[in-house]
């Protein structure tokens, strides 16, 4: 009889290592939600900007915070991005200029938008006008020596 105690013990101690496990499947920290709402569905997917229109709002001596901006489109029948300066930084004896707005008219959405001089004496933008809350952002792209910001799904640009 003790044996039959001893075997029935042993199994449960098996049956209860086979079915415990001590490691869980993990899931992501933040799963792509790809039905975000849109911000800019009433914006073109291409929006063209001047160099000198981003050059003046970077360089402006005046760029003191909660100071109010525009940024003028090249297309005229498109509204001006307006909002206030958040940051802006100069470094590196003037070789980088980098100014961040928050915008007034499309709410949540920010502009970041930085230059750098190239060793070759040109200056190149980056930028990106973006709402971590919308399915949706821009990109700016240098494309035949036009800048335009580029409509993009906000997964292409951010990973999570």
């Amino acid at each position: 009889m003790n044996y039959l105690k001893l075997l029935g013990t042993c199994l449960s101690f098996c049956f209860c290592c086979a079915s415990v496990s001590a490691q869980q499947k993990t899931a992501l920290l933040n799963e792509p939600d790809h039905n975000r709402p849109r911000l800019f569905t009433n914006l073109p997917s291409r929006i063209t900007v001047s160099a000198p229109e981003l050059d003046k709002l970077l360089t402006d001596t005046t760029q003191e915070m909660g100071r109010d901006v525009n940024v003028k489109f090249s297309d005229t029948k498109l509204s001006a991005f307006s909002g206030k300066i958040v940051s802006a930084v100069t470094k590196y004896e003037n070789t980088i200029h980098s100014v961040v707005i928050r915008s007034s008219n499309y709410p949540g959405a920010t502009l970041s938008l930085s230059s750098s001089v190239q060793p070759d004496g040109t200056i190149e933008y980056s930028g990106r006008i973006i709402s971590f809350t919308h399915g949706d952002c821009f990109e700016l792209k240098k494309i035949n020596n036009e800048y335009i910001f580029v409509k993009k799904d906000f997964y292409e640009v951010v990973n999570e």
